[in-house]
C-alpha cells in the first residue's frame, strides 16, 4: 500500500532566510506551502531566490499532483522557531503532521521540515453517513478527480450479493480511447499475494505441507543454506523470513529473461539472508516467489496451473490470470504512470509475467468474486481464514493486510507500482466489500477506497 507523501520521503536541511528580526517559523512554512500550493513557476521561483530551499519545486511536482497541495488543518504547536501542524492533501483525506524549525529566532538559516503520517485525529473526523450515501459521495469523488485527470478506475461496493455502487471513469487505452468499464482487467501488483496465500493454506489443510516446514523440504538444493535450513513457510507469510526483494538493478537488467519462478529463484537464491527470520517484518517479495516454488513442489502443479483451477474456477473469476505480456488480453488496460509532468505507458518497467509475488491483472468484478467465495467457505476452511485474516506480524495475517477496529475490521490487500494500484477491502462483521482498481500510480486506488472507509457506518 504508496501514498504521495511517502514519495516526499525527505527532510528540508538548512537554506537561507531573509534577515528579519522578527523572523517568526509560522510565516515562513506558509510561504513554502503556498508556493509549493500554487504549481506556478513564478512564485515557486521567487521563493526560491529569497530562501535558497535545498530542494526545488520542480523535483516535488509529482507530490504536488498527486496531493493537490495541502490544507493546514490546525498548529499542534507555535513558537518563534518552530512550528508543527497537521495538514491534509487536497486530493484525499490523508493526514500528516510537518515539523518546521529555523535555527534561531534571528537567524537566516532555516532548520528542518519533516512529514510523517498520522492517523485521522478525533477533531477532523469525518462524519459517517449511511451506506448508500457513502456510495454516491465515492463516486462523486471518483468523477471530480476523473476530470482533473487524477483518477482512471473503477470501484465496486458490495454487500453480500447486493452491490450498492459499481461505478468506472477514465480510459483504459488513452490511445485508442478506449474507456474503462467494470470488465476491464487492471494490473493488480501484490494484489496476488491473497491468491498465493490461499493456495499455501489450501496445501496445508489437504496436508501437504505444514507453515513450520522449511524452504528447504521443498527445495533441497536451495544455494543459500540459511534460507532453506531457517525460513519457514510461516516466515514467508508474513514477511518474516529475511528473504529481500526482487526490485533493484538485477531485475531491471533481467525483467525479460524471468518467465519462470525457477528463474527468479536462479538469480537471487544465492543470497544469505538479510535477518534472522521470525522477528522482524520487512516486506518480501522474493519470499512470495518461493511460496509459489512450494506451491509447485508440494501439488505437483505449475503455480499458474494450481492459481487458476483450485482458486480462479471455484470463485467463478473469469478474467483472471497472469498471462505474459507477450499475449492479446482483449480487455487488460494500458498502465500510465507520471513523468514529465504527463502520464506514459508503464510497458518498460512490467515483468515478462505475473508472479506468485504480484504482477497479475483481474477485474473488480472478479475480485468481488474471490471476496465471495472467501466468505462463503469456498476457498478456505473457517480456521484458516481466520489464521490468515488476523495480525500475525504487526497488520499483516498470512498473504493478508488487516486494519480498522470494531465493525469496521477488515482484511484483504493493496497493489502498487508505477501505472498501477488497487484495493481489496472485506469487512467480515458487516460483510460489506471494497474494491477499487486503478491503472494509474498509486495512492489514487487507495484515496478512493480511504475516502469510503471514513465514510461508511461504523455499526
Amino acid at each position: 500500500m504508496i501514498n504521495s507523501m511517502a514519495r516526499l520521503g525527505w527532510v528540508l536541511c538548512v537554506a537561507s532566510l531573509p534577515a528579519f528580526a522578527d523572523l517568526q517559523a509560522r510565516q515562513v512554512f506558509e510561504s513554502w506551502i503556498d508556493a509549493f500550493n500554487s504549481g506556478d513557476a513564478a512564485k515557486q521561483s521567487a521563493f526560491e531566490a529569497a530562501h535558497s530551499p535545498p530542494r526545488k519545486f520542480a523535483t516535488l511536482e509529482r507530490t504536488r499532483f498527486a496531493s493537490g497541495g495541502f490544507i493546514v488543518a490546525r498548529y499542534v504547536k507555535e513558537e518563534p522557531t518552530t512550528v508543527v501542524a497537521l495538514l491534509q492533501e487536497k486530493n484525499s483525506d490523508t493526514v500528516v503532521e510537518a515539523t518546521f524549525s529555523l535555527a534561531d529566532a534571528q537567524s537566516e538559516k532555516m532548520g528542518a521540515i519533516t512529514f510523517r503520517f498520522v492517523p485521522r485525529p478525533a477533531d477532523l473526523a469525518v462524519s459517517r453517513v449511511p451506506l448508500e450515501e457513502a456510495a454516491s459521495l465515492a463516486a462523486q469523488r471518483m468523477d471530480v478527480l476523473a476530470k482533473q485527470d487524477l483518477f482512471a478506475g473503477v470501484a465496486i461496493v458490495a454487500r453480500g450479493d447486493k452491490v450498492i455502487l459499481e461505478h468506472a471513469v477514465g480510459y483504459a487505452d488513452r490511445e485508442a480511447k478506449r474507456p474503462i468499464t467494470p470488465d476491464t482487467q487492471f494490473r493488480i501488483g501484490s494484489m496476488n499475494k491473497m491468491f498465493t496465500s490461499v493456495a499455501i493454506l489450501q496445501l496445508a489443510d489437504q496436508g501437504k505441507l505444514s507453515l513450520d516446514d522449511t524452504v528447504g523440504k521443498y527445495i533441497p538444493d536451495y544455494p543459500a543454506k540459511d534460507v532453506a535450513t531457517k525460513v519457514k513457510i510461516r516466515h514467508l507469510l508474513t514477511h518474516t523470513g529475511g528473504t529481500g526483494d526482487i526490485f533493484g538493478p538485477a531485475f531491471f537488467e533481467h525483467r525479460l529473461e524471468l518467465r519462470t519462478l525457477d528463474d527468479y529463484y536462479k538469480l537471487y537464491g544465492t543470497r544469505a539472508l538479510e535477518r534472522e527470520p521470525g522477528y522482524e517484518f520487512h516486506y518480501s517479495n522474493y519470499g512470495f516467489i518461493l511460496l509459489g516454488l512450494i506451491v509447485e513442489r508440494a501439488s505437483g502443479m505449475s503455480y499458474y496451473d494450481y492459481v487458476r483451477e483450485k482458486i480462479f474456477v471455484p470463485a467463478g473469476m473469469t478474467a483472471t490470470d497472469s498471462l505474459p505480456e507477450t499475449e492479446s488480453v482483449p480487455r487488460r488496460s494500458v498502465g500510465y504512470m507520471r513523468r514529465d509532468g504527463q502520464w506514459q505507458p508503464n510497458s518498460e518497467t512490467l515483468p515478462w509475467r505475473g508472479t506468485s509475488a504480484g504482477g497479475g491483472y483481474s477485474t473488480a468484478r472478479d475480485l468481488l468474486k474471490f471476496a465471495q467465495a472467501l466468505q462463503a467457505g469456498k476457498l478456505l476452511s473457517k480456521e484458516k481464514l481466520a489464521q490468515a485474516s488476523k495480525p500475525q506480524s504487526g497488520l499483516y495475517g498470512f498473504g493478508f493486510s488487516t486494519g480498522g477496529t470494531g465493525a469496521l475490521q477488515h482484511y484483504g490487500h493493496a497493489g502498487g507500482a508505477p501505472g498501477m494500484n488497487g484495493e481489496l477491502r472485506i469487512y467480515p462483521e458487516s460483510g460489506l466489500v471494497i474494491v477499487v482498481l486503478s491503472n494509474l500510480d498509486p495512492p489514487l486506488a487507495t484515496n478512493i477506497t480511504n475516502f469510503l472507509d471514513l465514510r461508511i457506518p461504523d455499526r
